[in-house]
């Protein structure tokens, strides 16, 4: 994730934050925000949402931007910033990124961005990144099914039948995020087209030159249509609206409804 500033601060009131968090997630947040307050004597207030990316372009658009916006994709971060929304971070700021963080130029790179102005600057540093792409599943369901553990995307697809064929449910997919619904998809199709082209085409993604009707774009898509289209593969059939937090827990559930999952916080991957 990426940290941005979408306004400037003007000096008076608390530091305004906006981020993804709500419920405990927030709470552990402010507990962090506590500390930059006892640390340097600034108040804050912290606003979260579900619909993130919707609310902060309506509030930048209305010039009722945050001082502190956390960005989930960096891809906004750079439309914010080549639509003026976004400050540039202070000088000396990417020397302290380089100073305190492994391969400190290739973060440094990262929250560089082109402004309205045409100039590239840097926007924002990533403080937290999640390992993704992970298929998680419980090893007690599969030494009780017999499965061995599939070292290949065709390995991966012959067990998926395999499960089917011995009248069980492979999978537990959940694609449900409130405003944001669909975005654990999006993982599962970066991760179908880093596996099936090379990384230079992955790259033109990301800079959007390259359409989403590219046929790279969409063979990557139905690779992932293999497993979450079919009613087959998916507990409680093919899914958009299951919410990802609970996915996970047909893995758990007596007997299992599914063997395999993404997004789940407990066990180990694949």
């Amino acid at each position: 994730m990426a940290l941005g500033t979408a306004a400037s601060a003007d000096g008076h009131g608390p530091l305004t934050v906006f981020g993804t968090w709500l419920g405990p997630d927030q709470a552990a947040v402010e507990a962090v925000l506590d500390g930059f307050t006892a640390a340097t004597g600034h108040e804050y207030s912290y606003v979260g949402s579900d619909s993130s990316e919707q609310q902060i372009l309506i509030d930048a658009e209305a010039g009722s931007a945050p001082n502190i916006a956390v960005f989930p994709q960096p891809g906004l971060a750079s439309d914010f910033a080549s639509k003026g929304f976004l400050t540039p971070l202070a000088d000396g700021t990417d020397d302290w990124i380089r100073e305190n963080y492994a391969a400190g130029q290739s973060w440094v790179d990262l929250g560089i961005y082109g402004g309205a102005d045409g100039a590239d600057d840097l926007y924002g540093f990533f403080f937290k990144a999640d390992v993704k792409s992970l298929v998680w599943y419980s090893p007690e369901n599969f030494e009780d099914a017999g499965y061995d553990i599939p070292e290949t995307m065709e390995e991966l697809k012959a067990l998926t039948d395999q499960i089917v064929a011995d009248g069980g449910t492979p999978w537990c997919i959940g694609l449900g995020s409130g405003a944001a619904t669909g975005w654990p998809a999006t993982d599962w199709v970066e991760e179908m087209m880093l596996r099936t082209q090379p990384p230079a085409v992955y790259d033109e993604w990301v800079a959007n030159s390259m359409p989403f009707t590219d046929e790279r774009v969409v063979a990557a898509i139905e690779e992932f249509g293999v497993f979450a289209r079919n009613d087959d593969y998916v507990a409680g059939g093919a899914v958009a609206t299951t919410d990802f937090r609970d996915s996970p827990k047909g893995l758990f559930s007596s007997p299992a409804q599914c063997y395999a999952c993404c997004h789940a916080d407990r066990d180990r991957p694949l």
